[in-house]
């Protein structure tokens, strides 16, 4: 089996060499790009199975590179950020990113965040040959095994993440989740309780799903308590 390819893109030679060095230990194939623009090449061009992506860079920054990516591409994004503020994390969620982490950061966490995202995208294209399993919610078709969504029979371009917090409020229709159910549920991980990524991958949906985002019809908010689906 082929080694996965990740791209790590980050200013920092000796911090990209420590994580290049523990990665390819751990079995993986790495490519690394030192300023945005060189990034955002080798991540159109190589098809990684994950990019690490750090936020401050020359030339293009993070942000530009995410947002880019995201209009051809759902590969998973690991956004690096030595800054503390949320505006940073909040920013690169709602851009498309999957996952962040804070510098400094343990090599043990980043390895396991790395395992956890790749491994969701190769249980999702072990589901392609299964057969479908689709449910319908008003004007949206979701199939539950091949992780495909339709609105009025036109394809939708989910995040793995997304699809996933989709597909566990609309198989729990009308229960209410808290944020903190949702990062335990679907995140799968410790989230140091930073209950706002469950709020920005909520608004990405519905920006999605919705005719009008500001008055949903799928995924609504119980005030003070959290989440859940509803069939309109």
């Amino acid at each position: 089996m082929d080694a996965k390819k990740v791209l790590i893109v980050e200013d920092e030679k000796s911090i990209s060499d420590i994580i290049k060095f523990n990665l390819e230990k751990e079995g993986f194939s790495v490519e690394t790009a030192y300023d945005g623009e060189e990034g955002l090449k080798k991540a159109l061009g190589i098809s990684p199975s994950l990019i690490l992506l750090d936020v401050m860079l020359p030339k293009m920054d993070g942000f530009e590179i995410c947002k880019k990516v995201r209009e051809t591409s759902t590969v998973p994004i690991l956004m690096l950020t030595a800054k503390e503020e949320e505006v940073d994390k909040v920013l690169g969620l709602e851009l498309g990113a999957d996952d962040y982490i804070t510098k400094p950061f343990g090599m043990r966490e980043l390895i396991a965040r790395i395992k956890a995202n790749i491994r969701r995208v190769d249980f999702v294209e072990n589901l392609q040959s299964e057969p479908s399993d689709i449910q319908t919610f008003g004007n949206l078709e979701i199939d539950m095994n091949r992780y495909e969504v339709r609105k009025n029979g036109e394809s939708l371009e989910l995040t793995l993440r997304e699809f996933e917090l989709l597909k566990y409020l609309a198989e729990r229709e009308n229960k209410v989740f808290s944020r903190e159910q949702l990062l335990e549920e679907v995140w799968g991980y410790e989230y140091y309780g930073d209950i706002r990524t469950v709020d920005v991958t909520v608004r990405r949906l519905r920006e999605k799903l919705e005719d009008n985002s500001g008055d949903p019809k799928y995924i609504m908010t119980k005030r003070g308590i959290g989440y859940y689906f509803r069939r309109p």
